[in-house]
């Protein structure tokens, strides 16, 4: 499900189950891929920047055969696998990769390049870039409230009309 004024660019590709928030954007080369069996939700004013990268499953790639298996075959697939949710008010930089099973918190930004791996842990209103993944700042988060609280009286004005 999309709700209202949420835009997802052409030239994405997505293979979980979706929940995308008000006022979002998604950029063009995105990919949300996991399957039907994982979801992908995403809060309200979010934006994923050009291709960033969510998977709700993944192999470890440590213990396993990097193949895909043969009818009859078991080479022990270790799937990483879990859904991957993003809280109101955050920002992911193009390029980003955010592994399966991760819960982004409200007001988080991540920036552009960088890698998140597998149930990483965030605190809300945090900046955070690189591989490895580390904090790095805060958002100002009473100004980013403070810009959608004005949006919303914008609307609630534009609806009098």
């Amino acid at each position: 499900m999309v709700k209202s004024h949420s835009i997802i660019d052409d030239f994405c590709y997505i293979s979980a189950r979706v929940e995308i928030g008000y006022f979002c954007h998604i950029a063009s080369g995105c990919s949300i891929a996991g399957g039907k069996e994982f979801a992908f939700q995403m809060g309200d004013y979010c934006s994923l920047s050009s291709g960033v990268k969510i998977w709700c499953q993944s192999n470890d790639y440590v213990q396993d055969l990097i193949v895909i298996g043969l009818k009859g075959v078991d080479i022990g697939d270790k799937p990483i696998a879990g859904d991957v949710r993003i809280g109101s008010m955050c920002g992911v930089g193009s390029n980003a990769v955010i592994m399966p099973d991760n819960h982004i918190p409200e007001g988080v930004a991540i920036g552009a390049l960088s890698f998140v791996p597998p149930r990483y842990s965030f605190e809300p209103w945090g900046v955070y870039a690189g591989t490895p993944l580390k904090r790095v700042g805060d958002r100002n988060r009473d100004r980013v409230l403070s810009q959608r609280d004005r949006l919303e009286e914008v609307l609630k004005e534009n609806q009098k009309i």
